[in-house]
């Protein structure tokens, strides 16, 4: 030792090994993570492309050194015990530690160190992902951009998990990220409709119509309900999966509804869209996990996001 001082060999293996062969190993990390989100023992398995008998005895055999039970086992399938709650948590948390470890020692170059896995949700992602994904591959060729398509409740969750480093969602309140652009929201209405020469619609119009929503799930449904001064639904009250849908019940004639502006296909004459009384807009925003060590770069991602979008049509935030 630098310092003079002699050491047994007692006294060296008194310090807190590098590696404990009796410590949580991180094959056991990720049983614990795959069983708690496949609840069932088969499926996490083949998740972790491991047998069954080798995922069950290693979990059953932790579980008993630790004296605490995960997960019940009955007749119902896999169920998460409160205190497996907590230990799938903290397994999450030191599995994200860990790839952030192996990104780090990527050839990769900064500031992304590695690949950066965005969410985005559907109301926002067929309108917006062709620039956006052009503006970041000109501004940051060295990026490697792994997308996923969910809602914003999946994805917040996914984002917490580890699972995905950033969301792309319209903010909700109580949301802390990085605002990007506001986006107006316009009244679409069936070619012929009554109010299509309007010079702006008011919310009241639209709430005492047919109402054509979003199904539950989608933050626009709520977004719209809001715009309207709707806290129920009364009329037709359709539930589409997506904006396209929505897009062709309106065409149809069976209602009217609220769309963001980049959904609006300008070139489409079978759907009349006018702006809303008072200019209503949703926040798209980007979050990340609070503590990633990578937000600096989630920022350039923002940035470059927010000087891309089409200024004809929406605002920075």
């Amino acid at each position: 030792m630098d310092d003079g001082r002699s050491y047994t060999d007692e006294a060296i293996m008194a310090i807190d090994p590098i590696y404990d062969p009796k410590a949580t190993t991180i094959p056991v990390l990720r049983y614990l993570v795959a069983v708690a989100d496949h609840r069932h023992f088969g499926r996490a398995a083949a998740a972790c492309g491991v047998s069954q008998p080798t995922l069950s005895a290693q979990l059953t055999t932790w579980e008993r050194r630790m004296r605490i039970q995960a997960f019940e086992r009955g007749g119902h399938g896999i169920q998460v015990t409160p205190a497996g709650e907590r230990v799938v948590a903290a397994a999450r948390s030191a599995l994200a530690g860990l790839r952030l470890v192996e990104e780090s020692a990527t050839a990769a170059k900064p500031p992304f160190f590695g690949p950066v896995r965005m969410g985005i949700i559907p109301t926002i992602a067929p309108d917006a992902l062709p620039w956006v994904v052009a503006a970041l591959e000109r501004e940051h060729p060295s990026l490697e951009l792994l997308l996923r398509e969910a809602t914003t409740a999946d994805l917040t969750a996914l984002l917490q998990a580890g699972t995905i480093d950033l969301a792309l969602v319209a903010m909700l309140p109580g949301m802390s990220g990085m605002p990007l652009y506001l986006e107006p929201f316009v009244a679409a209405l069936p070619r012929g409709h009554r109010l299509a020469n309007a010079k702006e619609v008011s919310a009241r119009d639209l709430a005492d119509g047919h109402l054509l929503l979003l199904d539950e799930g989608h933050c626009l449904r709520g977004q719209a309900l809001e715009v309207c001064g709707q806290g129920t639904v009364t009329g037709a009250d359709y539930r589409a999966t997506s904006l396209a849908t929505l897009y062709r019940l309106v065409a149809a004639g069976l209602g009217t509804t609220v769309l963001p502006i980049l959904s609006v296909d300008s070139d489409d004459r079978t759907v009349t869209c006018r702006p809303l009384t008072g200019n209503p807009t949703r926040t798209v925003g980007l979050l990340w996990r609070e503590g990633d060590p990578r937000a600096a770069a989630y920022q350039l991602i923002g940035a470059t996001i927010r000087k891309s979008a089409p200024r004809d049509r929406v605002r920075p935030a």
